[in-house]
């Protein structure tokens, strides 16, 4: 089953590999321009709605996904889309997991507050007949992507041999390859009307330490890797003067955080999607982070997890 999707965010990590997933599978798509478009006038005919639109680099939260969150249930109200949501691991804490749509949500940072919040008024309009999914992911790995942290902080000097520790290296994350939650998100707006209104579906994606990509990193490059330490006292000095730097010190929490996102129901609900494994992905992220040409990675082409 195809049809219709309208993307907001069509730019971003997730929004950008979404329209190519929803095309690749045969879907028409339309991507909203916030300048220029009207949100109820663009999601007039479409079946779905990918909600991808976020500030920059946390900026304004507080004020602006109210505002966005507000927009988009009016649009899916007035055309009866669907709504899909990428969500995050905030909500959840940092309660002893592994977390799923069961998990209480005790958010423990100001944007786990809001991103409860919204994702509570999607939850509320679901009484007044709005369909919605959340597909919640952890960390996003895109890999090249200089707008993920994992490519902007953790990897950037990946060509040089360094590796940037943004919290313990031994602990254990969730982490949502782009390319395999988007194709996810695709499956699930196949099978919409099977969910319930309110669908929230982590998923699982892939957890590892960064010890665990380290060895990952060298078995594909074949060379040594050196872990370094995020300077996070610059954060604290940059604070009053860079939102940036107080935004992210804010979620400092969540890298020491062990966490993962149980696939109990992503896989009942689409029990044949293979899922990509540490080791292909860190064989992509050491070629396109030019650590390794792409001819000399060390990893077998088929490597998947179930």
């Amino acid at each position: 089953m195809t049809g219709t999707v309208l993307i907001l965010g069509a730019s971003g990590v997730f929004g950008a590999a979404a329209a190519h997933a929803f095309a690749a599978a045969g879907w028409q798509v339309r991507r909203f321009d916030r300048k220029t478009g009207d949100m109820i006038r663009d999601a007039t005919g479409a079946d779905v709605i990918v909600n991808a639109m976020n500030p920059p680099a946390y900026h304004d939260w507080k004020t602006l996904l109210p505002q966005i969150t507000a927009q988009v249930i009016a649009a899916a109200k007035a055309t009866g889309a669907t709504v899909i949501l990428p969500g995050n691991v905030y909500v959840s804490g940092d309660q002893v997991g592994p977390w799923d749509e069961n998990t209480p949500h005790r958010p423990v940072a100001r944007k786990g507050r809001i991103r409860a919040e919204l994702e509570a008024a999607y939850r509320n309009a679901a009484a007044e007949g709005l369909r919605t999914i959340v597909l919640r992911g952890g960390d996003f790995i895109d890999p090249g992507n200089m707008k993920t942290i994992l490519d902007m902080v953790t990897l950037k000097g990946l060509a040089k041999g360094r590796i940037t520790a943004m919290g313990r290296p031994d602990v254990r994350r969730a982490y949502a390859y782009i390319p395999d939650m988007t194709r996810a998100a695709v499956a699930l707006a196949e099978m919409r009307d099977r969910l319930p209104p309110f669908a929230d579906v982590a998923f699982p994606g892939v957890t590892f330490s960064l010890n665990e990509l380290k060895q990952a990193l060298e078995m594909a490059t074949g060379k040594t890797l050196r872990i370094g330490n995020f300077p996070w006292w610059m954060m604290r000095l940059a604070s009053p003067v860079w939102e940036l730097a107080r935004e992210l010190s804010e979620m400092r929490y969540l890298y020491n955080t062990p966490h993962t996102l149980s696939g109990a129901t992503f896989h009942r609900l689409l029990p044949d999607f293979r899922l990509t494994a540490l080791d292909r992905i860190a064989a992509e992220e050491a070629v396109a982070m030019g650590a390794v040409p792409s001819g000399q990675v060390k990893i077998h082409p088929d490597q998947t997890v179930a």
